[in-house]
């Protein structure tokens, strides 16, 4: 059965990958008011990230792997409804265990959206597999955008007590989903011949390949995670800047990056995915030092700077996951859950690591070291082999 690009499928999707990563993007920026409800400690309110950072992205993988087995398009809609429920409630425990499972329930409807919306969307991508992969993932960019954004604006006007109206995105996209889940399951027929892939043994340079794929994602999920977490610090911390002035620095980076992902794509396509993925790495990595020029950080030319470093780092988003797949044909859902979840949650940890240099040298020298990571993908990249 010929793949045929159905943009109607795919926006439907992208929506459903918006509205549930609005949940995990949004939590983050809840803790704090957590934290002083509950009286936590700081080690108490990171185990709630970690608890959400384990479920939602390290345990995709997982769900990949019975999304392989067998089509579940159910996961769709009670990710959408899981992912919105655990968020919107966690104001009500007025316990920390509570919480933690709040959290652990949004998390894990989370990682059950996406490696079945990445292999459903695989189906609907056509020949043009960035692109259409890019208007799935574009869904996430924007959702991980929107979520502190909206969960914030709640809080503010209407009180921390009303977070639960939150949820009211996760309802409508489930009915939306439901509604045409004869439309958006993978077909059958396409699934059936996929699985019959399982008998070709994938070899080892395949392997070899989607490893290196891998280790370039956390490079660049490194470069990302960083740059969000640190972007603030340097600019109040070190800069005395005000701290709304940063926070729309952190919203235009994530917004761009979503932009990059949706232009990249067609290029991607056109170029050839392994060409692409270097040229990201290797302007990602010449353009990130004019951020520390004083021209730069004194002017109106830092959110330009910022903007063209998200779209140059994100652009490879889709095309990354796309590579995964052909390298993995049979277990599209594994290569999706490896790529977005495992390799995305794994280059967020090593942010702890920038943190150990600012404890150490100061957050401009943890700032100045997020430069060497991009040039480490790109290096990695020359090595990476894979056929087109």
């Amino acid at each position: 059965m010929k793949k045929e690009f159905n943009l109607k499928v795919l926006l439907i999707l992208s929506l459903g990958h918006l509205v549930v990563d609005i949940y995990q993007g949004a939590l983050p920026a809840t803790l704090p008011f957590i934290k002083d409800k509950l009286d936590l400690s700081y080690a108490l309110t990171g185990l709630i990230l970690m608890a959400a950072n384990l479920t939602s992205s390290v345990l995709q993988p997982v769900f990949g792997y019975f999304s392989d087995r067998k089509a579940i398009p159910i996961l769709l809609p009670m990710g959408l409804l899981a992912a919105g429920i655990g968020f919107s409630l966690i104001m009500l425990p007025a316990h920390f265990p509570l919480v933690l499972l709040l959290v652990v329930i949004s998390g894990l409807g989370v990682a059950s959206y996406h490696p079945e919306g990445y292999k459903t969307a695989h189906f609907f991508t056509g020949e043009r597999s960035a692109t259409g992969m890019s208007i799935f993932s574009v869904g996430g960019n924007l959702g991980f955008s929107i979520g502190p954004i909206l969960a914030l604006s709640i809080i503010e006007y209407l009180g921390f007590p009303s977070l639960p109206l939150i949820i009211v995105p996760s309802l409508l996209c489930t009915a939306i989903i439901l509604y045409y889940r004869s439309t958006v399951a993978v077909p059958f027929v396409a699934h059936a011949e996929a699985m019959k892939k399982t008998e070709t043994r994938t070899t080892t340079a395949s392997y070899v390949a989607l490893s290196m794929v891998i280790l370039i994602v956390i490079m660049r999920s490194w470069t990302q995670m960083g740059l969000v977490a640190y972007i603030p610090f340097y600019y109040i911390n070190f800069l005395k800047g005000n701290p709304l002035f940063a926070g729309k620095l952190v919203s235009v980076f994530l917004v761009c990056g979503a932009v990059g992902t949706l232009i990249g794509a067609p290029f991607a396509d056109r170029w050839g995915h392994r060409f692409f993925v270097r040229l990201s790495m290797l302007l990602s990595t010449v353009t990130l030092p004019a951020f520390f020029l004083p021209v730069v950080q004194n002017s109106i030319l830092i959110f330009f700077v910022l903007g063209l470093q998200g779209m140059l780092l994100v652009s490879s988003f889709s095309v990354t996951i796309v590579m995964a797949q052909k390298l993995l044909p049979h277990k599209l859902g594994i290569a999706s859950g490896l790529l977005v979840g495992f390799a995305i949650g794994t280059g967020g940890i090593g942010v702890t690591l920038l943190g150990l240099v600012a404890d150490h040298f100061g957050v401009p020298a943890a700032f100045h070291s997020i430069m060497i990571i991009p040039f480490m993908g790109f290096i990695i990249s020359l090595l990476l082999r894979y056929n087109e």
